[in-house]
């Protein structure tokens, strides 16, 4: 009965007569500031235009009409609140849209159009509110670093707790290939190396592609400002050997202590950072604390949360805030990742773009290259790049199905964890695949079927070796690997759907048609049956990436600009000063 009554004339036309008329109430007593809301439709009045906004938003709906030549209609679902907002909006004399909704039949028949819609709005309505200094209550915008609360203190008390029986988590670590033999003091905090006096700056890289992604905003930090001294951090064995390959001369690398207050205390009483960047999402509670503690900046740069984690972040804002606000510079790779930022209380945040789509080609070993070239002769050429637990399997299966269609087919496997390198080999051989590996080979034989490159820093090698690469990670729910890369050595790309931590990049690629996306096993020996048959169709899909990629360069130079302020004064600047 009572659902009767919300939906009846009565009901939704009295509230839409209370609402109107308080509308004329806000609009008569309040103070217009800037542009009137019907700016945009009396400089560009020749164009159709929608303007999207939420219902929080629209007490200035019947003032976005000024004269009768402006026709303006309201799009409004079919439920109860639209009921209300049609009748409210029919005062004013405005023509409302009646659409579908997730009301009448109880369906969402928004699907992921209204996802993404809603996302989108979401991320547009923050952005507004912090570009005005407000927030959606209507107070000034508090961006104070805020102190820790109990649930952050019970997490540096428990790690505090936890480190006596770290030397053994270490050693197990060891034995397994996940430490580096000799250097587990680092990972508590002990130094291998000594500090060089002068400024230093340190950076922080999770990983192998996060690395990668600052190398080169490292060399050119180096040849601008040659006084500065270069530590980097990162926290796994594979990034640290690329690290140590691709280093500037003079730059230092150590593992990232294990965040605990001990051992981050002994990190930076060690290396006296004058300026902390990091890269992506390294949020870290000790090494945040211990840092504000030291004055020293913290920055993060080629910034980027998922969907998922800024969820879960929002979830605990009482983790969340503290850490957040702690940054003083924050470098998004876009604007929905700017919005997560500031919507979890970072200031000071820009978007500068994706650091990857600037970094060079990865590095060709000449005499190597001209080594596998040899060895492989007219042989046709797969790449499976940056692959993942399952996918080399199925890669094998497509291997299988094309060696009738191509005498001789070589796939090459890049796996993204080289210690996988055996493991991969026996499923293979299993399937009666006939395999080699890099590390006990410089080149595959004329009858093997795969070669595995269990190597680190090769990736460019086969990159320029082969036409095509599928880019795994993709076809299992991990969500991508890097495509750029590839696209530098001018080789054709192919993708599965699950592509989150890239989506951006990938995005533009497709819309482009600029790579290949394929959901199964069976797209995916289609997909590279006809690539390979087609050279032309190939070289569309390059030319089409490289002109993709070139149009999303430039964050490198946006990067350099937004960090100079924070970086040490020259040597000739602090003379003067």
């Amino acid at each position: 009965m009572l659902q009767d009554l919300l939906k009846s004339k009565a009901f939704t036309g009295t509230a839409g007569a209370l609402i109107a008329a308080y509308i004329r109430f806000v609009r008569r007593t309040g103070t217009m500031t800037d542009d009137p809301p019907d700016f945009i439709l009396h400089n560009i009045p020749d164009l159709p235009l929608i303007i999207a906004m939420w219902h929080g938003q629209g007490m200035l709906f019947p003032y976005l009409r000024t004269s009768d030549d402006i026709k303006v209609a309201i799009m409004v679902a079919r439920h109860v609140d639209g009921d209300i907002v049609h009748e409210t909006l029919d005062r004013f004399g405005m023509t409302t849209i009646r659409g579908a909704g997730s009301g009448r039949k109880g369906k969402d028949k928004g699907g992921f159009a209204r996802q993404l819609l809603e996302e989108s709005l979401n991320e547009v309505t923050a952005r507004a509110y912090a570009l005005s200094g407000t927030t959606e209550r209507g107070g000034p915008t508090d961006y104070t670093a805020t102190e820790y609360g109990v649930r952050l203190r019970a997490y540096c008390l428990g790690t505090r707790m936890l480190q006596p029986a770290v030397p053994l988590l270490l050693k197990y670590r060891e034995r397994k290939g996940k430490e580096e033999t000799g250097r587990t003091g680092e990972r508590q905090g002990i130094p291998s190396a000594p500090r060089k006096p002068g400024p230093l700056v340190w950076f922080h890289a999770a990983s192998v592609g996060e690395t990668i992604a600052i190398l080169h905003l490292i060399e050119r930090l180096t040849m601008q400002r040659p006084d500065l001294h270069i530590l980097l951090t990162t926290g796994t064995v594979t990034s640290a050997k690329l690290a140590l390959k691709r280093l500037p001369g003079g730059a230092t690398h150590q593992y990232i202590p294990l965040d605990t207050p001990l051992f981050m205390q002994r990190f930076l009483d060690h290396w006296k950072p004058d300026v902390a960047i990091l890269t992506e999402s390294e949020i870290w509670p000790n090494l945040i604390q211990e840092a504000r503690q030291r004055d020293i900046p913290l920055t993060l740069i080629n910034g980027r949360i998922s969907r998922n984690s800024f969820r879960r972040w929002r979830k605990r804002s009482s983790v969340a805030r503290p850490l957040f606000t702690s940054l003083d510079l924050v470098l998004a790779q876009n604007n929905r990742y700017a919005s997560y930022f500031e919507r979890l209380g970072s200031r000071n945040v820009h978007v500068a773009g994706n650091l990857k789509m600037d970094a060079p080609p990865p590095p060709v070993d000449k005499a190597a290259l001209n080594n596998l070239k040899k060895s492989t002769g007219s042989r046709p050429v797969l790449l499976a790049a940056s692959t993942h637990r399952r996918e080399e399997e199925i890669v094998g299966h497509v291997h299988l199905a094309l060696k009738k269609d191509f005498p001789g087919l070589l796939t090459i496997i890049v796996p993204r964890h080289p210690d996988r390198g055996a493991e991969i080999n026996l499923l293979l051989k299993a399937n009666g695949l006939v395999c080699a590996q890099r590390t006990e080979c410089d080149a595959p034989a004329g009858g093997d079927d795969i070669y595995i490159a269990d190597t680190i820093g090769e990736l460019g090698l086969f990159y320029a070796l082969a036409p095509l690469a599928f880019i795994g990670g993709s076809l299992v729910p991990h969500g991508g690997q890097n495509p750029i890369e590839a696209i530098k050595h001018d080789c054709a790309v192919i993708t599965g759907p699950n592509v989150h931590n890239f989506e951006e990049a990938y995005s533009a690629l497709l819309n482009a048609e600029a790579c290949v996306e394929v959901t199964s096993e069976a797209e995916l020996t289609l997909q590279v049956r006809k690539l390979m048959k087609d050279k032309k169709v190939r070289k569309i899909l390059v030319a089409n990436a490289n002109g993709t990629v070139a149009k999303m360069g430039g964050a490198l130079d946006s990067t350099v600009e937004a960090l100079e302020p924070y970086l040490p004064p020259a040597k000739e600047k602090r003379r003067a000063s």
